[in-house]
């Protein structure tokens, strides 16, 4: 397994994993402007082929955000996520960014028990958050508090 900085050639693939992981995709031309302005992007290859992404950026000087986190639904429970996760936290960490911020899905519980797995918590529910009226979560993580190192 190679985690690897997005490069334009992959924009097809991850658009692929985007639409199959999520009732609400972005659009691949939100993809693209996303990795245009400088957004954290990050594939996971196995044997050369794209399994998964992670995309993020920094808020502030001290706040990142997960903007999106997908795995290929054949490569579930393979410890892609996990390992996309810990690496942006490491980007983040270089920064001197200590606090990370996401949105998920109210409904998608195995999102959730993944991301408290490292220790986010729930800090506030976003109503009608999603374009189909679905609610968010917000969770949050301070990255000196971490239980994965």
């Amino acid at each position: 397994m190679l985690i690897r900085e997005f490069i334009p050639q992959d924009l097809e693939r991850v658009y692929e994993i985007e639409k199959m992981s999520f009732s609400d995709p972005y659009d691949i031309n939100i993809l693209k402007q996303l990795y245009d302005i400088g957004c954290g992007f990050l594939v996971a290859e196995n044997n050369k082929y794209i399994v998964g992404y992670i995309l993020f950026w920094a808020i502030n000087e001290n706040e990142g955000h997960i903007i999106s986190l997908a795995i290929d639904k054949y490569n579930k429970r393979l410890k892609i996520g996990t390992k996309l996760l810990k690496t942006a936290i490491l980007v983040f960490k270089s920064f001197n960014i200590s606090k990370i911020n996401l949105e998920v899905k109210i409904q998608n519980k195995e999102a959730i028990e993944f991301y408290k797995s490292f220790g986010f918590r729930c800090i506030e529910k976003i109503e009608d958050y999603y374009e189909d009226g679905s609610d968010a979560l917000k969770l949050f993580l301070d990255i000196n508090e971490l239980k994965h190192s």
